[in-house]
C-alpha cells in the first residue's frame, strides 16, 4: 500500500497548534543516534546545520526523512532540526525518521495508528554483532589447516 491510499481511505486529523513551543525527540538505528527539534515554520529541513538536501544525497534517505510528515499531511507545516552523529547515512536516515515520527505523535496521539501501521514508530534493534575472541570475526573462524 503506497502512500496516498492510507491518506485517501482515513479520515484527516486535526493537528493542533504548536504556537511557540518546540517538540523535540530521539532517533536511534544501529549505531547512529539523531535528535530532532520541531517547531512550526514553513518545512525547512536542517540536518547538522546543513539544506537536508545536500546533507542527504540519496533520495530514498530524503525520501524516508519525510515520509511521517507526508502520512500526517504535515508538509510545510513544521520545521525540523536534525543532530546526526554516527553511523552511515542510511543508518542515520532510519534514525531521523524515528524522531520526526515521535516528535509527530507529541503533537497528538491520533497520529499512531497511522504511524504505526507503516512501522514508524518501531525501533529497529538490528546492530552489528560483536567481534569474539577466538574467531575472525563475529562468527567466522580463522582457516583451518590440516597439515
Amino acid at each position: 500500500m503506497n502512500d496516498s491510499t492510507i491518506l485517501e481511505t482515513q479520515p484527516d486529523i486535526k493537528i493542533p497548534d504548536l504556537g511557540d513551543r518546540v517538540l523535540a525527540a530521539t532517533g536511534r538505528r544501529k549505531s547512529a543516534k539523531a535528535r530532532v527539534r520541531m517547531r512550526k515554520g514553513t518545512g525547512t529541513i536542517t540536518v547538522n546545520e546543513r539544506p537536508f538536501e545536500e546533507y542527504f544525497l540519496r533520495e530514498q534517505d530524503r525520501h524516508a526523512i519525510t515520509a511521517p510528515l507526508r502520512v500526517s499531511k504535515t508538509v510545510g507545516t513544521f520545521d525540523l532540526q536534525i543532530a546526526i552523529k554516527g553511523g552511515g547515512y542510511s543508518g542515520q536516515a532510519g534514525a531521523a525518521l524515528l524522531g520526526v515520527a515521535r516528535c509527530l505523535i507529541q503533537l497528538t496521539e491520533e497520529l499512531i495508528p497511522r504511524l504505526r501501521e507503516r512501522g514508524y514508530l518501531t525501533r529497529d534493534a538490528r546492530a552489528t554483532e560483536r567481534k569474539k575472541y577466538g574467531r575472525a570475526g563475529a562468527r567466522r573462524s580463522f582457516q583451518y589447516s590440516k597439515r
